[in-house]
C-alpha cells in the first residue's frame, strides 16, 4: 500500500515536471527569466558601485578634512556634496526597493520601452547607497598614519587617496561587498512588478498557464538556492585567500 503511494507520488511528480516545464518548451522561460535575472543583477552591480565609491569618497573626504580645510569655495563645495550625498543615502535606505523600482518605472523613465534598463538603473541606486556605507567604513578604517605617509611621499590628497587607502580599504571590505552582491541577487525578484520577465515572473507566468504552483515555484527557489550557494561558497574562498595573504 505504502510502496502504491509513493509510486503515485512519484507518477504525479513526473506529470507535474512535464506539464511545467517540458510541454510546450516551457523551460525556455525560466531560462529567459534567469538571463534576465543575472544581466540586471550584474550591471546594476557595476553601476551600484562606482556610485557607491563616489558618495564613499564625498562623505569619507568630508570627514576627514572638513575641519582642516580653509574657508573658501573648495570647503564650501564639499559641505554641499555631503549634505547631497547624506539625503541621498537617507532616502534610498529608508524607502522600499520595490517602491523606488515602480517610481522609476512610472515616472521617472516612464517614456522607455525598455523595462531591463529601468530596472539596471534602480537597483544600481539602490545598491549604491549600501556600497557607500561598505567602502566608506573601509576607508575609515585605514589608519591616519597612511594619509601622512602618503603626504609625506609627496602625494596630494587625491593620490594618497587612490594609490595608498582605497587598495588597502577594498581588500578589507571585498567580502562585504560580495555579500552585496548575493543581496542584490535576491532583490532583483520583484522586477516582475514592472513587467520584466525575470526568473521570479517566468515562475509565475508558468504558473499562471498551468495551474500548479508547487512545481514552478518550487523551481524558481532552487535556481535562487543554487545560485547564491555558489556565490556564498565564492566568497568563503576569497575570505580564506583574504586571510592566507595577511599571514
Amino acid at each position: 500500500m505504502l510502496m502504491l503511494s509513493i509510486g503515485d507520488w512519484f507518477s504525479k511528480l513526473k506529470s507535474d515536471f512535464i506539464l511545467n516545464f517540458v510541454q510546450d518548451d516551457r523551460y525556455k522561460l525560466i531560462l529567459s527569466g534567469l538571463g534576465s535575472t543575472l544581466v540586471i543583477t550584474f550591471f546594476a552591480a557595476i553601476l551600484g558601485i562606482l556610485l557607491g565609491i563616489i558618495l564613499a569618497l564625498v562623505r569619507s573626504s568630508h570627514d576627514k578634512m572638513i575641519d582642516e580645510l580653509r574657508p573658501g569655495f573648495g570647503k564650501g563645495l564639499l559641505k554641499v556634496a555631503n549634505f547631497i550625498a547624506n539625503i541621498y543615502l537617507t532616502i534610498i535606505r529608508g524607502t522600499p526597493m520595490v517602491v523606488q523600482l515602480l517610481i522609476a518605472y512610472f515616472i521617472i523613465f516612464a517614456s522607455s520601452n525598455n523595462g531591463v534598463i529601468v530596472a539596471i538603473i534602480a537597483f544600481g541606486i539602490n545598491s549604491g547607497a549600501y556600497v557607500a556605507e561598505i567602502v566608506r567604513s573601509g576607508i575609515m578604517s585605514i589608519d591616519n598614519g597612511q594619509f601622512e605617509a602618503g603626504r609625506s611621499l609627496g602625494f596630494n590628497y587625491i593620490q594618497t587617496m587612490v594609490y595608498i587607502v582605497l587598495p588597502q580599504a577594498f581588500k578589507n571590505i571585498l567580502p562585504a561587498l560580495a555579500n552585496e552582491f548575493i543581496v542584490l541577487l535576491k532583490e532583483t525578484s520583484v522586477a516582475g512588478y514592472v513587467a520584466i520577465v525575470d526568473l521570479t515572473k517566468a515562475g509565475d507566468k508558468i504558473r499562471g498557464i498551468t495551474f500548479s504552483p508547487f512545481m514552478p515555484l518550487l523551481a524558481v527557489a532552487l535556481i535562487y538556492l543554487i545560485l547564491v550557494t555558489i556565490f556564498s561558497r565564492l566568497v568563503n574562498i576569497l575570505e580564506r585567500r583574504l586571510r592566507n595573504n595577511e599571514r
